[in-house]
């Protein structure tokens, strides 16, 4: 009879898990950024949009809390609760211009939507007003509501554009809710969330956006629009690993929404032993967190903001802009339609369009991944969603791939 006898490798020193210039974030440089980005080496990646290429500081992030979980179990875990709550929220409020008790974290876009559409008070003979170009996420929560009275009312885009005017038009006096994304994904469009934030007001209406086409991309900030609520997925421009996001509430309207799903981590008790049963909700919106965060994402989704932050949220707006501008002019002269709008208000960090001559969307994108480069295809036309890590070259190497239109 034998015996193994397993050896284990000796224990690595990892990086402390809550330190805050491990990679020289807060350092970093346009000039430096893009190296941090291992797809750049083989690949001009502008499908950002769909899901953002990460980082090696994001991926090294995560790595230290598995290293962390590995080496000390769940000893650190009142540690990762106070620096997700006190730190990491803190740094996605000010990205957003928002304050730390407004944020909550959630594992996708959706499950922010469904906080709103689940937990607010509705009553019979209640509507909600909805884009007919919306993604589905910020679609089927609000049909569903069919069974509790409530109606969905559909604004019709304008080639691409919703209008103020048109969702003033659906509105009466049972509308609750207008529920919108801030970034059409199809096409890009731009909402003059400010007016419609207004109209709100005015109507006695709330205002839920589904933000994750803006945040990572645009500047942002939630208290001067006079957004109610807000749902982020950290996957596509935040640049942070699949499961991860935030939701966000406004203060005020905190006690509004019951939270449609509760667990031990939604309410005030902080006794470990688990038998304190007091159903007391938290005052802040970590209300709407039901129990264990994902902790390994959330350090990356951190590590991903820290570099937005550090570069500027204006600053990569204005980059990104200088991209999609820099593309439309190349197009148009190798003679393909922009079909995003171009209004200066109206345009964003995706950019859609198509060959005049009717060439298979999908044979074009096949193309483009073969060179190299990397688009979505959306609503029948080509999308490009270019980020901070993308440079002009990669933008040229898109316009020399795609065929010609003659």
């Amino acid at each position: 009879m034998s015996s193994t006898i397993y050896t284990f490798p000796t224990k690595q020193v990892t990086p402390g898990l809550f330190a805050q210039d491990a990679e020289g974030i807060e350092a970093l440089s346009w000039d430096t950024v893009g190296q941090y980005f291992p797809i750049r080496c083989e690949r001009a990646y502008m499908n950002n949009a769909s899901i953002g290429a990460l980082s090696t500081p994001v991926i090294d992030a995560v790595d230290r809390f598995m290293h962390d979980v590995r080496d000390h179990g769940r000893n650190n875990y009142p540690h990762w609760c106070k620096y997700a709550d006190d730190v990491i929220k803190a740094r996605i409020a000010r990205l957003i211009g928002a304050r730390r008790e407004e944020i909550a974290f959630v594992k996708n876009t959706t499950e922010g939507l469904v906080n709103v559409a689940n937990g607010f008070p509705w009553r019979e003979g209640d509507n909600v007003i909805l884009a007919d170009i919306e993604y589905p996420s910020n679609v089927y929560c609000w049909m569903k509501l069919a069974a509790r009275g409530v109606s969905v009312r559909w604004v019709k885009n304008r080639q691409g554009r919703i209008l103020v005017d048109d969702i003033r038009a659906q509105m009466d006096d049972r509308t609750r809710m207008v529920s919108l994304s801030a970034v059409q994904f199809s096409n890009g469009f731009r909402l003059d969330v400010a007016a419609v934030a207004a109209l709100c007001a005015e109507r006695g209406a709330y205002l839920n956006l589904d933000a994750i086409q803006w945040a990572g991309a645009l500047a942002m900030d939630v208290e001067a629009l006079g957004v109610h609520f807000l749902s982020v997925g950290g996957h596509k421009w935040m640049l942070a690993p699949i499961g991860t996001g935030f939701f966000y509430c406004r203060r005020d309207v905190l006690e509004l929404l019951d939270p449609p799903s509760v667990g031990y981590h939604s309410v005030t008790s902080t006794d470990e032993d688990h038998m304190d049963y007091v159903l007391e909700y938290r005052k802040d919106a970590g209300r709407f967190e039901e129990a264990l965060a994902n902790f390994t994402g959330l350090w990356g989704l951190d590590t991903a903001v820290r570099i937005q932050l550090a570069l500027g949220s204006q600053q990569i707006e204005q980059h990104i802009m200088n991209l999609t501008g820099h593309a439309v002019e190349a197009l148009r002269q190798k003679g393909y339609v922009i079909v995003s709008s171009q209004g200066a208000e109206e345009r964003s960090g995706n950019l859609s369009f198509r060959h005049p001559g009717g060439v298979d969307v999908y044979a074009i994108a096949a193309q483009l991944r073969e060179e190299g480069v990397d688009v979505a295809v959306r609503g029948g036309n080509l999308r490009m969603s270019a980020t901070y890590f993308n440079d002009l070259a990669d933008v040229d190497r898109m316009i020399s791939a795609l065929p010609g239109a003659a």
